[in-house]
């Protein structure tokens, strides 16, 4: 099963790409929903009691190095494969008029892109791991280099370089790991349950987990290695925007979750109030950043950047309702900032300008997108009923329960946000229709419609109605705190509050 939602979208993209132009439309959009389709039998036939792995796939590939083609999934990576065949219909379907040149082209990279992105939150050997975290750089380079705005040569190569340097450090760590294992086991493996196994030392935890994590850091991305991102979102095609803050961003926050954390919890008890720190000032700055900006749509990069630091924040708290609430983060964000970029596309599209400043008394024109962008940036803020409130109360209330006072500064990120997102949404939206450019624009149409309402229904479900998704990621988190606990006291890096500041004391734990 895990094989065929994987693999199938990469053949299907081969199809598309050699469709006559006139049906590449029709049949990418066929093949993405098909693809939807055989993906939706995970989550009917996922137990969610179980807390181990689940479909799971495991043949010998390259067998004298120890590596396995080996497949699982748990209630977290259950949920983001969804996300990410949820949310491939929709970006194709927006492509329709938003790609005027070689669509067949920019969808057989999206669906090359989607079985990537899938077989990341699949792998359980990280060999594999790593060969499909190394696919998915080269589909998004070319969407981001093809299809992009002026400055897409400079984006792309900047997005290539910053993700290949994270992945040289990440492919260190991981010969540190196999070869650790040879010492102990004398016998190599790259299958991430016999590396769970392994006793690491402290010192060696530490350079191993440094690595992996400034390669995941710049995936997500964690403040100060953030940067490429604003210029790949305000250049990528909208689609790009999407699917990178949609899916791609979430693979470094899962990377954390799944191999980094896990691996080394010794050097997560090291290094772990260093990464709160930095997940707090990415808060506050991609907030006040947001606040400044000009242009819609990088205001809405920014926002990623803050709203991933609280995933960051969560997943360091190491304790069930910050962990569980960085993972629902994860899902809200997909949701709401994927659902912004189209809202953004969509006005691009008609205007060709992205400055707010262009804007104005839009309401009164094209009320159903304004109605559509009011419960979005709702949604994005975190108004209670929507899906954004869920997964900011759970981060806060674990994050407190681990830092106090660096909690408090990050809930500052919370009043930003309504800050940036309200004042945007009102000079856009309200006041005069001065811009004579305005007056003419046509309403969103059912197409349109058609791929923002799932997001809105999405919203309103995640805010009222959490269970279904909080019951498939419990049973993980649970296991994966166990874990850090085990390691948590028995760390020579867990000195104990004498030797902490106060905001560091860990009586919670």
């Amino acid at each position: 099963m895990l094989s065929l939602v994987t693999l199938l979208p990469m053949l299907l993209a081969a199809a598309v790409a050699m469709l006559p132009e006139r049906l590449a439309r029709p049949g990418a959009l066929a093949a993405s929903l098909l693809v939807l389709a055989i993906s939706l039998p995970l989550w009917f036939g996922f137990d969610p009691a179980d807390s181990g792995y689940q479909f799971v796939e495991q043949v010998p590939w390259i067998a004298q190095w120890g590596v396995s083609y080996h497949l699982g999934i748990d209630g977290v990576s259950l949920l983001l494969i969804l996300l990410t065949t949820g949310l491939t219909p929709l970006i194709l379907l927006a492509g329709f008029s938003g790609v005027e040149k070689n669509f067949r082209g920019y969808a057989a990279l999206m669906l090359a892109l989607e079985g990537a992105m899938i077989g990341t939150f699949v792998a359980l050997d990280v060999f594999l791991f790593y060969i499909f975290w190394e696919l998915v750089l080269l589909p998004m380079y070319f969407l981001i280099g093809i299809w992009g705005g002026e400055r897409r040569i400079y984006a792309a190569v900047k997005l290539f370089i910053y993700t290949a340097g994270g992945s040289l450090l990440m492919l260190v760590a991981l010969l540190g790991l196999y070869y650790t294992h040879f010492e102990q086991m004398g016998a190599w493996s790259t299958d991430l349950p016999d590396l769970l196994r392994l006793a690491i030392t402290p010192a060696s935890q530490k350079w191993m987990f440094a690595c992996l994590a400034l390669a995941f850091a710049i995936k997500v991305p964690m403040f100060p290695v953030h940067t490429w991102l604003p210029d790949a979102h305000v250049e990528a095609p909208t689609g790009g925007s999407v699917v990178l803050a949609g899916v791609m961003l979430k693979m470094g926050t899962y990377g954390f979750y799944r191999f980094a954390m896990p691996l080394f919890p010794d050097a997560v008890v090291a290094y772990g109030p260093i990464l709160v720190g930095l997940a707090v000032i990415g808060i506050v700055y991609g907030a006040l950043v947001a606040l400044v900006q000009d242009d819609i749509k990088k205001l809405v990069a920014y926002s990623s950047v803050s709203h991933l630091g609280y995933v960051m924040l969560g997943l360091f708290a190491l304790n069930g309702p910050g962990v569980t609430g960085g993972i629902f983060q994860m899902l809200n964000h997909g949701v709401s900032t994927a659902a912004l970029f189209f809202l953004v596309g969509v006005l691009y599209e008609r205007r060709h300008t992205r400055k707010i400043a262009d804007y104005g008394g839009l309401t009164k024109v094209v009320p159903r997108f304004a109605l559509v962008f009011m419960i979005i940036t709702f949604s994005s803020i975190g108004l209670p009923g929507l899906n954004g409130f869920v997964g900011e109360f759970m981060i806060l209330l674990g994050a407190f329960q681990y830092a106090p006072i660096p909690t408090v500064i990050a809930s500052t990120g919370v009043i930003f946000g309504a800050a940036y997102m309200l004042w945007a949404f009102q000079r856009m939206m309200f006041g005069p229709l001065q811009n004579e450019a305005n007056k003419g624009l046509k309403d969103l149409s059912p197409r349109e419609l058609a791929y923002l309402l799932p997001l809105v229904a999405f919203a309103f479900w995640m805010g009222l109605y959490p269970k279904p998704f909080l019951d498939r990621i419990n049973p993980s988190v649970d296991a994966f705190v166990a874990r850090m606990e085990t390691h948590f006291e028995s760390s020579p890096y867990a000195c104990g509050d004498e030797c902490l500041p106060s905001w560091l004391a860990k009586e919670s734990h």
